[in-house]
């Protein structure tokens, strides 16, 4: 009895296993037909894709286009159907949108056109002496200085006024030979040989001109002469109007010819000095008109005109110094002060700046304030005067060329390479050309064109970014992406 009730156990025990693995092997098959579909269902949807033309790529990797779902072989992305409009693009620099698509891009071109375009260059510095304008009151003869006559620094004096009082025992003995050269001549002016009087008249002629190299004047000498008597003291007088900037003797000192005792400067015409960087440079020019500010005088501008580019670049901070000649005869402008300055130049076709006011006039390449309407001389050096055109100006009598220019958010630009994208005009449907051009220097709100755009063509000014991002998504030429798939962009920070 206890042997029938174990092989029923163990006959149980079988049936339950049997029944188990039945019912595993059931489950797994319907799992599989309803996980896997049919091959009737695969080769439809696949021929159905393949008859729209739908294209397939990866939003971290545009680069990787398939022709069916999947996944980006370098981030595991799933990959996302491209837009039709976007695949239908053909050119390989081009793009083809629809013109909702245009809009919500929000795409705006502009024509490049050829023109006379402004460049303003901005800088600054400050106001200095005019070194034409210093003079220094020296001493003519060794001596010692009995009397100034002005104390201090900053004492306005004008031309001819008396300065130093100063005694010289030299002073004296060419005076002496004056008084003896005189008395000779009138001894001899009525008697003796013809020889005899123009030796006398020398001699005189001689000491008169003695004195006048030791600082006398000319009615000192006359003085001296009809009173008979030496002076002992010499008076020397300022040579030009001006402020006193520097006082470098006192009374009571003696002093060797030569020795420096005033510095008189006048302030009737000033430089400023102004720094300019190396990439303005293409916009200055001998000549031109500068603007000019100060902030004693707020709102006030004061105009000069460029009389010097320093031939060298300062090394530490890349600039040149540029000098403009200032009228001051009003005194407002004081040496030491800081000037804002713009200058305005107008550029013409091949990047040369133009300047129609001057047109057909002669300048002096030594004194850029001496113009005149012919040829001819400076007032002021003598020198002769030059045209205008050899100082780098376009000044034809006619309609000055312009030059080819686009609006400056026209480009993307990258350091080395610029880009623009042209609106194709043929095209039923709106289509950019995405084009690397030759940019010239910023002017302003412009950039000029050297090359790879014409005039009439029309380009992109707004929504290139947008244009270039979707050539990035077809894996074509861009502004990173110079050759389109096989440039490495987009790789970065995804793990392979």
């Amino acid at each position: 009895m206890k042997f029938n009730t174990n092989r029923s156990a163990f006959a149980g025990r079988w049936v339950l296993v049997v029944l188990l693995a039945t019912a595993a092997f059931a489950g797994g098959y319907v799992a599989r037909f309803l996980l896997e579909p049919s091959s009737g269902v695969t080769e439809h949807d696949h021929s159905s894709g393949a008859a729209a033309g739908q294209k397939w790529y990866c939003s971290m990797d545009p680069q990787i286009i398939r022709d069916g779902p999947g996944k980006c072989p370098i981030c595991g992305m799933a990959l996302i159907p491209m837009p039709a409009d976007a695949a239908s693009s053909t050119g390989a620099r081009e793009l083809v949108v629809s013109e909702e698509a245009a809009r919500l891009m929000e795409v705006e071109t502009s024509v490049v056109e050829r023109k006379v375009v402004t460049a303003e260059v901005r800088m600054v510095g400050k106001i200095d002496y005019d070194e034409t304008r210093l003079k220094y009151i020296t001493a003519w003869v060794p001596g010692r200085i009995d009397r100034l006559y002005v104390d201090f620094t900053g004492i306005s004096v004008r031309k001819g006024d008396h300065m130093v009082y100063l005694y010289s025992p030299d002073l004296i003995s060419a005076q002496a030979e004056l008084l003896q050269a005189a008395k000779a001549a009138a001894s001899i002016k009525d008697e003796g040989s013809d020889f005899m009087k123009r030796s006398s008249r020398a001699t005189l002629e001689a000491a008169r001109e003695k004195l006048r190299l030791l600082g006398l004047s000319a009615e000192q000498i006359t003085e001296i002469e009809s009173s008979g008597k030496a002076v002992t003291h010499v008076t020397i007088n300022s040579p030009i109007g001006g402020v006193v900037i520097h006082k470098n003797a006192t009374e009571g000192m003696y002093v060797e010819t030569g020795t420096p005792i005033y510095t008189v400067a006048d302030l009737s015409q000033v430089w400023v000095k102004l720094d300019a960087y190396e990439s303005d440079l293409p916009w200055i020019r001998y000549g031109q008109q500068v603007e000019f500010r100060t902030e004693a005088y707020p709102g006030e501008v004061f105009r000069g005109r460029i009389s010097f580019v320093d031939p060298a670049l300062n090394p530490k901070t890349r600039t040149v110094k540029l000098r403009v000649n200032v009228d001051n005869g009003d005194g407002k402008l004081k040496p030491e002060m800081f000037v804002r300055a713009v200058v305005k130049s107008q550029v013409a076709a091949g990047g040369k700046v133009a300047d129609p006011d001057m047109a057909g006039k002669w300048i002096c390449p030594m004194h850029p304030a001496v113009v005149k309407e012919e040829a001819g001389s400076c007032d002021v050096c003598g020198m002769d005067l030059v045209t205008i055109e050899s100082l780098g100006y376009v000044t034809a009598n006619g309609p000055v060329e312009g030059a080819v220019v686009i609006p400056s958010s026209a480009p993307l630009i990258t350091g080395k390479r610029a880009v623009v994208y042209v609106r194709r005009a043929e095209t039923e449907k709106p289509t950019y050309e995405g084009r690397e051009i030759e940019l010239g220097p910023r002017a302003g709100d412009y950039y000029i064109v050297k090359g790879g755009l014409e005039q009439g063509e029309v380009v992109v000014t707004n929504g290139a970014f947008k244009i270039d991002s979707a050539m990035q998504i077809q894996a074509k030429p861009s502004m990173m992406s110079p050759a389109g798939a096989g440039s490495p962009a987009g790789h970065e920070g995804h793990s392979h």
